[in-house]
């Protein structure tokens, strides 16, 4: 067990309260990854002296009112953070050290968060698994034998095992969800424009979101509630009202109509997975909702027209890696030889696949044919999702179709791997928000239950997913073998 366990909500009332200092918090944090850490693999790297100095310099000031007053957090290594190493899990940054903050840190740092340490990723945020992290493979908490998900694998792994109460990770085709089912906690992808991108070193821009992992719904809607707002450093963000996302948690679902798509539900999808989904449906309906049975058609054009567009932004934006500006260089006897070197040596095998592959298709002659029909696809999957909500609130579904599966079952195809994204790529292509909250086990591991709901109508999504959660009544925690206390 964890101090952690219970989620930040009651830590930060004891904080608040004095009962507990920072300092006995954060130190509590650092026993736990010493305990786990050597089994989970979810820090890349730690910021132990920093955040122990913090705690002492938050304990001194004597006031406790902020709205993380005391926490620890942890950040996914592509989000950065002055001072500290930010890698994106690449060689080709192992020793890049950031000159600001990213706004989303800047955000917690100002409500008196403690960072703890940068999460491990799939190489910049490429890969469903976490084994494209060119340093180690996180591991499940669940079963260390399997994958924690991606490419937000270390910051699900983190507070499922109890090392800190929430994390940050990012989600440009579900790496948030996905990992966030796959072990067991609770994860958002917000609206797209809902929290600044300004740090956020760019894989999609047009589908990268960050968002909130956390042990329970009050938690993670209390951290977007600090994160989110527009900022004037990322013109994407979107200037639009922030609610407090906290005050909508009653419970109450009465009258809520809700849309099951039946490509979500049908082939494809593990039997075990599909009863969990169907069970809260159930328990939904006795709170006072309905649900209904409705499709999406274009969604089995998804995944392929997701890894079209997400590679031709990441081969634009990944071009900015040539050994001049950012991270490690190669030698070479020339400019040109360096560039190529730099990039051979430091991107891993996805990485350049999906280069290549995002190059193509932006090249003369191929654009029409695969980019721009892409795109067109993309607004297809985008009404889809409008026509449905003229009628309905939110739309729910599983959140992967199996669950966690096994370390290097998957990693020698592509294409299989891809399609563990198949339930949460949609969202992304039409920047609605989405949540992943736990729906029991299947076979002795976590299964996803996704909430979606209209553009920056997270207000919704957080009070059906909290009122199945306490309906519910799932307390996820797993056992670490061979770990006491």
């Amino acid at each position: 067990m964890s101090l952690f366990d219970e989620g930040a909500k009651q830590l930060l009332d004891r904080l608040h309260n004095k009962d507990l200092s920072s300092s006995e918090v954060v130190d509590e944090s650092y026993k736990r990854i010493a305990a786990v850490e050597d089994k989970v693999k979810a820090f890349l790297t730690l910021n132990e002296e920093a955040a122990r100095l913090r705690a002492t310099e938050l304990d001194a000031k004597g006031e406790t009112n902020k709205a993380l007053f005391g926490l620890p957090i942890g950040i996914k290594d592509n989000i950065v953070t002055k001072g500290l190493r930010t890698t994106c899990a690449s060689q080709l940054l192992a020793n890049f050290e950031p000159l600001h903050d990213a706004t989303v840190v800047d955000r917690i740092l100002g409500e008196d968060g403690v960072v703890i340490g940068k999460l491990n990723m799939d190489e910049f945020a490429m890969g469903s698994s976490n084994e494209n992290s060119s340093f180690y493979t996180t591991r499940n908490p669940w079963d260390l034998e399997r994958v924690p998900g991606g490419s937000s694998g270390g910051s699900a792994a983190a507070v499922a095992a109890g090392m800190v109460p929430f994390t940050l990770g990012s989600d440009t085709g579900g790496s948030i969800r996905q990992p966030a089912a796959f072990c067991g906690v609770v994860g958002i992808k917000p609206t797209y424009g809902r929290v600044s991108r300004f740090g956020l070193v760019a894989f999609a821009s047009s589908l990268d979101v960050i968002g909130p992992l956390t042990r329970n719904v009050e938690d993670n809607a209390h951290l977007l509630n600090i994160i989110a707002g527009v900022d004037p450093y990322d013109s994407t963000s979107a200037n639009v009202d922030v609610p407090d996302f906290t005050k909508g948690l009653t419970g109450d679902v009465k009258g809520l109509r809700i849309a099951v798509p039946k490509e979500y539900i049908g082939e494809g999808i593990d039997p075990g997975i599909r009863e969990s989904v169907l069970k809260a449906l159930s328990e939904l309906e006795k709170l006072g909702a309905t649900w209904e049975e409705v499709s999406l058609p274009h969604s089995k054009y998804a995944v392929a027209t997701y890894y079209l567009l997400a590679s031709s932004e990441a081969s634009a934006n990944l071009a900015r890696f040539d050994g001049v500006r950012y991270g490690v260089r190669a030698e070479a006897e020339n400019l040109l030889d360096m560039y190529k070197e730099t990039r051979s040596k430091g991107f891993g095998t996805e990485v350049k696949r999906r280069i290549m592959l995002g190059t193509y298709a932006l090249s003369s002659g191929y654009y029409d044919a695969y980019y721009k029909k892409a795109q067109r696809v993309r607004t297809l999957i985008k009404q889809d999702f409008e026509k449905v909500f003229d009628n309905y609130d939110v739309i729910i579904g599983p959140t992967t179709p199996t669950p966690a599966f096994k370390i290097g079952e998957n990693i020698s195809d592509p294409l299989t791997m891809y399609a563990n994204d198949i339930l949460t790529i949609p969202m992304n292509l039409s920047g609605v928000p989405a949540i992943s909250v736990p729906c029991g086990l299947v076979n002795g591991l976590p299964a996803g239950l996704q909430i979606i709901g209209k553009a920056f109508d997270e207000a919704t999504i957080y009070r059906v997913a909290h009122a199945y959660e306490q309906a519910a009544g799932w307390k996820l925690v797993p056992e670490l073998e061979g770990v006491k206390g």
